[in-house]
């Protein structure tokens, strides 16, 4: 019968020569390294005992002979395996052996560094106490590096021990006998797997799933990226470094940095094939990275460039700083000015898509485009278009734009899309139901805050808007806005109304300062509201009442029936806010 792999054996050391040579796709060791140190010590003390560690799964890849790389990368070389399973594992043993740095999850530079007890035949992570410990050799890293004299480093440490403990003939004996087993293990033997490059991505992801014992999926955004690191390293490095730029604030040059999303190389991806192919979902990403044409399933050599040189000039446009911020100031014009109102960053990656594509297909009026997109994205909220199936949502939403020519066209698309959702029963019905929750994640709560902000609405009793006291990047010991219980907590209780469920709807919620929160305590609303109405006058008072959706006389309300009627209130104010944009 015949089989779609073949089961190859290699020891250590040929799969670190192959990854040196570029046989094997490991992509370039200063990828972000998700492992914790701790993870790779216990690899090692695996390796050392001579315990079975697992197998690697390759795919061989297809069309590469003889086939120059994607732009001017004269170090790229095109790898016929590509690592599907083992990527970390491989990667760790690949770092220690060759003493190499890694990049960590926070983008921060390091160097695995793992000590070895001969004496016990034992491995750590040095703390400041294995620091000082002569038991301890501190770097195993150093024993593979070119032209070690293992004998020599035996010694040295011998003669160092020495310095601090008794060493008998039979314990140095032992002590060399462990180093030179920690040094053999670059004869560890791997079983690897080996996938036909007649498959497809989709039976590798297959393959995947049935061979991992502890029954994860294939990360088809990792995979993907290993293959850019194949076929265009230049490309995944851009994205990562756009990534990095947009995790720290700089004085001295633009960056992507910004206070509502933290964006992530596959994600960015996303983006430029949008632009590009207008395609969402990540299998349609395989088939271009590796010349794959989407009707007949065929691979061609041709075809892979003329869709690398596409994606180039589509992730040109993604990864340009000022694109990026004229996007970001849709976002904000929409009233989503705070990092905690994003439920969800497929809505921003995807309205992304469409910035791009009006700005740079259609050349839509660039003032005319951040209103229309800000409208765009505060549906997308407010709705969660991409938070169920967020790929056959985009797949479906990309679809309409295929046969679009013209700006005006591809305007009069995305309103009418907006439309179709933004109904009067979207507004009079769907929203107050929506709204009838005590979550504190509801798109519908979050953009009732970016409501507030179109608004220009002063927070509850404060006479400083909402927008300046929720701004992004400030910090202190307490927010500067707090969700006070309109009908507080304990008063509830008191009457009867027990339900956690009940007591925290959020249309019992209002932003309101800290210290007023704290004042207001558990006393309930005729007590305090007094008080607070004494700060203002009647046409401030009014204005406040019609933005944070208060009816009159609601402290003297049944409190079911205010929840009720506070809910359609807050629903005007969106559907207002929104009329504005």
């Amino acid at each position: 019968m015949a089989t779609l792999f073949k089961d190859v054996k290699y020891n250590l050391n040929s799969l670190i020569q192959n990854i040196d040579l570029g046989t094997i796709g490991l992509p370039d060791i200063q990828r972000p390294f998700v492992w914790k140190d701790t993870k790779v010590r216990d690899l090692f003390d695996s390796l050392y005992k001579g315990y079975p560690v697992g197998y690697f799964l390759f795919w061989e890849n297809a069309n590469i002979d003889g086939v120059k790389g994607i732009g001017t990368d004269v170090k790229q070389k095109f790898a016929n395996l590509l690592i599907v399973d083992g990527q970390q594992r491989l990667t760790s043993l690949y770092a220690v052996l060759k003493g190499q740095e890694v990049i960590r999850e926070n983008y921060e530079k390091t160097k695995i560094i793992i000590a070895f007890n001969p004496l016990e035949n034992k491995f750590e992570v040095p703390d400041a106490a294995i620091k000082r410990n002569p038991r301890y050799y501190q770097n195993i890293s150093d024993l593979w590096q070119p032209n070690i004299n293992i004998f020599k480093v035996i010694m040295d440490f011998v003669a160092n021990l020495k310095n601090h403990i008794v060493v008998s003939d039979e314990l140095e004996m032992k002590i060399q006998e462990a180093f030179m087993r920690l040094k053999n293990l670059e004869n560890y033997p791997f079983s690897v797997l080996e996938l036909s490059q007649e498959i497809d991505e989709e039976q590798v992801a297959d393959v995947f799933v049935r061979i991992n014992s502890e029954g994860k999926t294939l990360n088809q955004a990792d995979f993907i990226l290993t293959l850019m690191s194949v076929f265009w390293d230049e490309g995944r490095t851009n994205l990562e470094n756009f990534c990095r730029d947009a995790r720290l604030p700089s004085t001295t040059y633009a960056t992507p940095f910004n206070y509502l999303i933290v964006p992530k190389p596959e994600q960015m991806l996303r983006a430029s094939v949008g632009l590009a192919f207008r395609r969402a979902r990540l299998q349609y990403i395989y088939s271009i990275l590796r010349g794959k044409d989407l009707d007949t399933g065929l691979f061609s050599e041709e075809r892979r460039e003329q869709q690398f040189e596409k994606l180039k000039i589509a992730q040109a446009h993604t990864l340009d700083i000022q694109n990026w911020h004229e996007f970001i100031k849709a976002l904000k014009q929409a009233g989503y000015n705070n990092e905690s109102f994003i439920s969800s960053n497929n809505n921003i990656l995807y309205s992304y898509v469409f910035f791009l594509i009006g700005r740079i297909d259609y050349k839509v009026d660039l003032y005319e485009l951040k209103k229309l997109i800000a409208k765009w994205f505060f549906m997308c909220s407010i709705t969660g278009r991409y938070t169920g199936s967020p790929e056959t949502a985009m797949e479906m939403d990309l679809a309409k734009f295929r046969s679009v020519e013209t700006a005006e066209d591809f305007v009069v698309e995305l309103n009418t899309i907006i439309d179709s959702q933004l109904t009067s029963d979207f507004w009079e019905v769907t929203l107050p139901m929506d709204l009838a929750t005590s979550s504190f994640r509801s798109p519908s709560l979050f953009a009732y805050y970016a409501s507030l902000n179109i608004h220009h609405a002063l927070g509850l009793f404060s006479k400083l808007q909402v927008k300046e006291l929720l701004e992004s990047g400030l910090r202190a010991n307490k927010s500067a806005l707090e969700r006070h219980h309109l009908f507080p907590k304990a008063w509830l209780m008191r009457n009867g109304i027990t339900e956690q469920r009940d007591i925290n709807q959020i249309a019992n919620f209002a932003l309101v300062e800290w210290s007023d929160n704290i004042a207001i305590s558990d006393k309930e609303p005729k007590v305090y509201l007094s008080y607070y109405q004494s700060r203002f006058d009647n046409d401030v008072w009014q204005k406040m009442y019609y933005w944070h959706a208060l009816p009159e006389n609601w402290e003297e309300m049944n409190y079911q029936d205010f929840l009720m009627e506070r809910r359609k209130r807050i629903a005007k104010v969106v559907q207002k806010a929104f009329e504005k944009l």
